[in-house]
């Protein structure tokens, strides 16, 4: 995985991107965050952090950033690992009680989820589950600006969350996660600095990391035509097949971090073509058990994998190129993602991580009302996707 180095000169620079949104990249630019929201004329942002963040650093840092920029701001931390729909209201009433004119979501997936779908409901007038993605898009929005400026800054490298428009939320009442977006609900900025993820913990860095590498797999996988997409997913495998053991091993090496954070960004893009059966039953088990995400989504891979890719050996050769194995088999490939996942202590089951056995029939019909379900290049029948449920739950590889 090692045969080219990584490109240190790009990945320490600073640069400005417009695809798929205004993005600044680079070690540092966080500390320019009073600056960006002056330009966005922002003056009361509500920032947006999930629960197990509030002593971090970077939360402190930021707070001081906009102090010292004559910006006001607030903090709302009540989101879970993975955000529900009472948590959601919860926010909008901070924001219209604060007057804040700006939501910046910073963290990672569920942060930035808990920012966005805050950011759907909260000026609009529309309820939030009228958002939900195969509904049809709202068009009664009220107002001059219905939906408030937002600012995501990524501080895990694995969700790529900062790039798109979409949101993914917990039901309480129906116990499901649901995809939420408007297409006019859009980031203003997107701010990524690998010097964010320096801190983060060998396992987490693991577990974003190959959440990261599933976007890439699975939009690649997803059978529409999309070059933006695809170009963006092979792009996302590349860096990170060079990068994430580093960022594991070596957590201070900021080339590796950068390597990650943009790899994560790419499979962000990636994954706007859409996901496929290891999204859709890590969705519910997410809704159901509060999992991690990006652990949940590594122990699930093999499983799918084994299901989906026969059949598929023309993608699978061009990810197995991108990704410097040296067979690009199904097998080979397969084999490949196994060994990763060994090396950076995934677990075998979702046993291991408190998921139950007799949850699988359950599981696995909520799995097919996932709009990922919809998108994965094979159709499973209920059996199938209760198969690979069990699977994942009892020995995934």
């Amino acid at each position: 995985m090692q045969n080219f180095k990584l490109n240190d000169q790009d990945l320490l620079s600073n640069q400005d991107w417009t695809f798929p949104t205004f993005t600044a990249y680079g070690p540092g630019r966080f500390k320019e965050i009073g600056k960006f929201c002056k330009n966005f004329k922002i003056t009361n942002p509500l920032i947006v952090i999930d629960s197990g963040s509030t002593k971090l650093p970077f939360i402190n840092d930021l707070q001081n950033l906009l102090s010292d920029a004559k910006i006001k701001s607030k903090i709302y931390s009540n989101i879970s690992p993975n955000p529900r729909d009472d948590e959601i209201d919860g926010g909008c009433k901070v924001f219209k009680e604060g007057n804040h004119d700006a939501i910046i979501a910073i963290g990672g997936g569920s942060a930035m989820d808990g920012g966005k779908a805050i950011s759907l409901t909260v000026n609009s007038g529309i309820p939030l589950w009228d958002f939900e993605f195969l509904d049809k898009v709202p068009r009664d929005l009220k107002g001059t600006n219905p939906f408030p400026k937002l600012i995501t800054i990524p501080t895990t490298a694995g969700t790529g969350a900062e790039t798109e428009i979409t949101a993914m939320v917990t039901d309480t009442k129906k116990g499901m996660k649901f995809c939420l977006w408007h297409p006019e609900a859009r980031p203003c900025l997107a701010l990524v600095d690998p010097e964010l993820t320096l801190k983060l913990p060998a396992n987490l860095t693991a577990w974003t990391g190959i959440d990261a590498m599933i976007h890439a797999i699975e939009g690649y996988s997803v059978p529409l035509f999309h070059p933006l997409c695809d170009g963006s997913a092979l792009e996302s495998l590349n860096l990170i097949s060079k990068s994430l053991y580093l960022a594991v091993e070596e957590p201070d090496n900021l080339v590796a971090r950068g390597g990650m954070i943009v790899g994560s960004y790419l499979g962000g893009v990636a994954f706007l073509k859409g996901l496929g059966l290891v999204h859709a039953i890590s969705h519910m088990v997410g809704a159901e058990y509060n999992t991690h995400h990006g652990l949940t989504n590594a122990i699930i891979l093999p499983a799918v994998m084994e299901y989906n890719l026969p059949g598929l050996e023309e993608k699978v050769k061009r990810m197995s190129e991108a990704m410097q194995f040296t067979d690009h088999s199904v097998d080979s490939f397969k084999n490949n993602l196994n060994q990763m996942l060994d090396r950076l202590k995934i677990p075998n089951g979702l046993n291991e991580i408190g998921v139950p056995e007799d949850c699988y029939e359950r599981i696995a019909k909520k799995s097919m009302l996932d709009q990922a379900y919809g998108q994965n290049p094979k159709k499973a029948t209920l059996d199938e996707v209760k198969e690979l449920t069990l699977k994942s739950i009892k020995k995934a590889r």
